[in-house]
């Protein structure tokens, strides 16, 4: 019973302490605390409710036999709004503090919300090599399913609560997306509830112009009910070779050169100061050697980017062989490095070994509690931000955020860029090397201001005919936006499709500018 007496004497210490400080106070000044205790073991709960759900519908073949009829309960909604007169625009019923996106959105209070309840992988047909998944799919769950069955996706993005529906609508890459291209090139067909309620499926074949339309619509062309992605052999390992880099035209030179090297299965790039990286590439193999065997997703084991500082710290360049399932998902505990600034000790080994079970915590979560002081403090001085610019511009590119941000780490990953119909393609008619420096965390600039800065980023990266992800925080105008994304096929299909009384243009629904 002595435990149980001492805990409970710990929470109660610790609420009146809470009471004492003031709630706010404490969520903005001790964030800690509230995360430690309630949101990590409430993201347990959750991941363990999930798990079991999977478990279930997997052992029962639910999925696909309640597809069809959760469709028709969609199309039955839009069918609803029609008769009602159509009289506001139609977004998806999920709460806005489920998505990862740390952008908060108030069209949910006043859009019809559609209920779309479509989590499930509703079947892997390996004779194509194809899995169908539902959009609300998310990628720890995709990796769960397939690598067991010696499969995976040749594209997982970082974080495991990210959706299918999520990278499709918005975009996703990862460390092999120089040879996919984004995740949105990974796919093969597309499932949509319409404006008037019909289904239709897409693909490059039928009805081309929607499949390459969608991408990057962020569900204002229609509603997304399943997708069909390419899938790949899984391999047990990735043999994986850090190398210190220093000198910002060498680690350019070198980031590019492993980039184009299409025998490198994985390349990714940390430069921890504007003058030194570590470039990793790996290959996938079932091989390894024990000794250097590396099994970082374990819950006592140091954070991803922590571990490859290491190597800078003592300049050295090494090989060890990592966990398939435990690279791509190498950055999740500690959501890349934002949690250092929630739980500055969370890679303390003691706190790693004791309380390493339970991380990292739900961005849900930590968006649903983060109020509305935590909202605006990160706002002026947080930045959250993947720009995605051509090859040949990257080492201008890493001066300029380092000379408007002064963010670090930033993250390096190269993909290439089909020319494709759509949003996003190069300029020119071929396809291009492209990278995304992703920068997340506390400005170091003096002076730093989120809107001043963020649009002369948003200036330089159309310059150089980039673009930015969607999920950010936005402050370009309209004119501005449409200058970045070529919109011509999008406008098309909105007209012909009669979107434009059902969904917002997408500028509306993500931008800072437009949003009310």
């Amino acid at each position: 019973m002595a435990p149980v007496w001492s805990l409970g004497a710990g929470l109660l210490l610790l609420l009146l302490w809470v009471r004492h400080r003031g709630l706010e106070a404490v969520l903005v000044h001790h964030r800690w605390v509230f995360v430690c205790f309630f949101l990590m073991p409430l993201s347990v709960l959750f991941d363990v409710y999930y798990q079991l759900r999977a478990l279930a519908v997997r052992r029962l073949h639910s999925a696909p036999r309640l597809h069809g009829q959760r469709v028709r309960h969609i199309q039955a909604q839009v069918r609803e709004w029609k008769n009602e007169g159509s009289k506001r625009y139609m977004c998806t019923g999920r709460p806005g503090w489920l998505t990862v996106s740390l952008r908060v959105g108030k069209y949910k209070k006043t859009h019809k919300n559609i209920m779309i309840n479509l989590m499930d992988v509703l079947e892997v047909d390996t004779e194509r090599q194809v899995v169908r998944v539902e959009p609300l799919v998310t990628m720890g769950q995709l990796t769960a399913h397939l690598n067991p069955m010696g499969w995976t996706v040749p594209v997982v993005p970082e974080l495991d609560d990210l959706t299918v529906g999520g990278l499709i609508m918005g975009t996703g890459i990862e460390s092999s997306s120089h040879i996919y291209g984004l995740f949105q090139h990974t796919c093969v067909a597309y499932e949509l509830v319409l404006a008037d309620g019909s289904l239709v499926r897409c693909s490059p074949t039928e009805n081309s112009d929607l499949f390459y339309a969608v991408p990057w619509s962020c569900g204002t062309l229609g509603f997304l009910v399943a997708a069909e992605i390419k899938m790949v052999p899984a391999k047990k390992y990735v043999k994986i070779h850090y190398e210190p880099v220093r000198g910002l035209q060498k680690i350019c030179e070198k980031f590019t050169e492993e980039s184009k090297k299409k025998e490198n299965n994985f390349v990714e790039g940390l430069m921890y100061s504007l003058e030194e990286a570590v470039i990793m590439t790996g290959v996938l193999t079932d091989e390894a050697e024990q000794c250097k065997i590396n099994r970082i997703g374990n819950y006592y084991k140091p954070w991803f980017f922590k571990h490859v500082e290491n190597y800078l710290k003592a300049d050295r360049t090494g090989t060890e062989y990592i966990p398939s399932r435990h690279y791509y998902h190498r950055h999740t505990r500690s959501i890349f490095w934002e949690l250092q600034d929630i739980i500055p000790f969370g890679n303390n080994p003691v706190f790693r070994y004791l309380f390493g079970w339970m991380v990292p915590p739900k961005i849900s979560l930590l968006k649903l509690t983060q109020g509305e002081a935590i909202r605006k403090l990160y706002e002026q001085h947080h930045v959250v931000q993947d720009m995605l610019v051509p090859m040949k511009s990257l080492e201008k590119s890493i001066q300029t955020f380092h000379q408007d941000l002064n963010v670090y780490p930033l993250w390096l990953c190269p993909f290439v860029l089909p020319n494709n119909p759509g949003m996003v393609h190069p300029k020119g008619d071929e396809t291009e090397l492209y990278v995304d420096i992703g920068a997340y965390g506390e400005p170091k600039r003096k002076q730093f201001e989120a809107r001043a800065s963020m649009r002369q980023m948003e200036k330089f990266v159309r310059s150089v005919h980039g673009f930015q992800m969607l999920y950010a925080d936005c402050y370009m105008t309209r004119e501005e936006f449409w200058d970045m994304f070529d919109g011509s096929l999008y406008h098309k299909l909105r007209e012909q499709m009669n979107c434009k009384d059902a969904f917002p243009e997408v500028y509306d629904k993500i931008c800072k500018a437009a949003r009310h």
